[in-house]
């Protein structure tokens, strides 16, 4: 989460180097301290051909490379013995790099998208993970204002209700991604903040496992998005969003809150456009948006052709496909759960999974309906967005 930046309108399915996850659902574990120890030494450098080498870097450089990330966060403030403690075990990952390099990418459409990630048997363990886990899911519902149905749909797309999570070490994961060089900035920022993770006491650095690409946890959080949204769901003063799904909840609906969800509404609709519809229209940008009504006075319909029946003062129009597609009706929180992964392919299947656990509407999909291998939301470059991507 957190870590997706997608062009809105050209999503790509990774199709392998897929982030792999851990873990079940449970009480959390108390992170002790991590005991003093002596210094780690160096790590050594990895033997054999690497993709690094062969991409023009040495990952002999790699040693002296932690060095320099050691001597960064002890000016950061962080104490000896958490560096100790973090830095014992961080080796070079080269399946890190291949995982990032030489994805394969492959342009899907929205129908093959959605048969993918939606298919009945997530559809059915999601109504069944909302009512065993309700009294959770209220608790963290009341107290940020996101409906229970969205917390279920995310945690279904990013870890499988937490049954995949990763097991990379996170601080290995991340300084190879940052000796790598093409995102040193980022990853530096995302390691240092991993070590804050630790110094701060809120998990201990055996705790810390992910993807390949430094995400965390049933919720998938990069460790600076650990950092400002992470929450405490059962009041034991941790946050563990490995194990705790307490935690998880809470978490994943900080995020939504902090990042401007609106608890009263709901994400958008799928809906008809009339005959010679000006696909300039369509768009997320903020000069893109008009009442429903406007909509409506242009001819847009219910897919079944009834009249549209929404009130939204702020609605958008989008078509994933082009204007050929499919269309949707969307609103401020359609653009919410962009926030969280920049990919209107993402945000649909976030939107229909909440639906289909409520059992509101059940997605509409088109390809085979036998369950087939789940695979990661759309993903893309890890650095932050260069702008803001609904300005305008």
């Amino acid at each position: 989460m957190k870590l997706s930046a997608l062009a809105v309108l050209t999503p790509l399915i990774i199709l392998s180097g897929c982030a792999a996850q851990k873990a079940t659902s449970g009480q959390t574990t108390t992170p002790s301290t991590p005991a003093t120890q002596p210094a780690a030494a160096a790590p050594a450098a990895p033997s054999g051909k690497t993709s690094l080498a062969e991409q023009g870097r040495d990952p002999a450089e790699f040693p002296a490379y932690i060095e320099q990330l050691k001597a960064q966060a002890l000016a950061q403030g962080i104490s000896q013995q958490t560096i100790d403690s973090t830095f014992a075990n961080i080796h070079f990952v080269d399946r890190v790099i291949n995982s990032d390099r030489n994805q394969l990418e492959k342009k899907i459409t929205l129908d093959d998208y959605l048969t993918r990630v939606l298919p009945e048997w997530k559809i059915k363990q999601g109504q069944e993970q909302l009512q065993n886990n309700l009294p959770a899911l209220t608790k963290a519902s009341d107290r940020y204002g996101v409906q229970p149905q969205f917390i279920v749909a995310l945690w279904a797309m990013e870890s499988s209700f937490g049954k995949i999570q990763g097991k990379e070490d996170v601080f290995s994961a991340l300084a190879t991604l940052a000796f790598e060089g093409r995102r040193e900035a980022f990853f530096t920022k995302e390691f240092m903040s991993a070590l804050k993770i630790v110094d701060s006491g809120k998990a201990s650095s055996d705790m810390m496992k992910g993807s390949w690409a430094g995400a965390m946890g049933q919720s998938q959080f990069m460790p600076s998005s650990y950092l400002t949204y992470g929450a405490d769901g059962n009041g034991d003063g941790k946050i563990d969003i490995w194990k705790n799904t307490d935690d998880v909840f809470a978490s994943t609906a900080n995020y939504l809150s902090k990042e401007g969800w609106k608890g009263d509404q709901g994400w958008g609709q799928e809906v008809k456009l009339p005959a010679n519809f000006d696909g300039n229209l369509t768009g997320l940008k903020n000069n893109q948006m008009h009442p429903a009504r406007y909509w409506q006075q242009l001819g847009v319909t219910q897919v079944d052709g009834s009249p549209l029946a929404s009130t939204a003062t702020r609605a958008w129009m989008i078509t994933p496909d082009d204007t050929q597609g499919r269309a949707f009706l969307v609103y401020d929180n359609f653009r919410t759960i962009m926030h969280w992964n920049r990919s209107t392919y993402f945000a649909l299947s976030i939107g229909m999974m909440a639906d289909a656990v409520t059992g509101a509407q059940t997605p509409v999909v088109s390809g085979a309906t036998t369950p087939v291998q789940n695979i990661p939301a759309p993903s893309a470059p890890l650095a932050p967005a260069p702008h803001n991507p609904f300005s305008g």
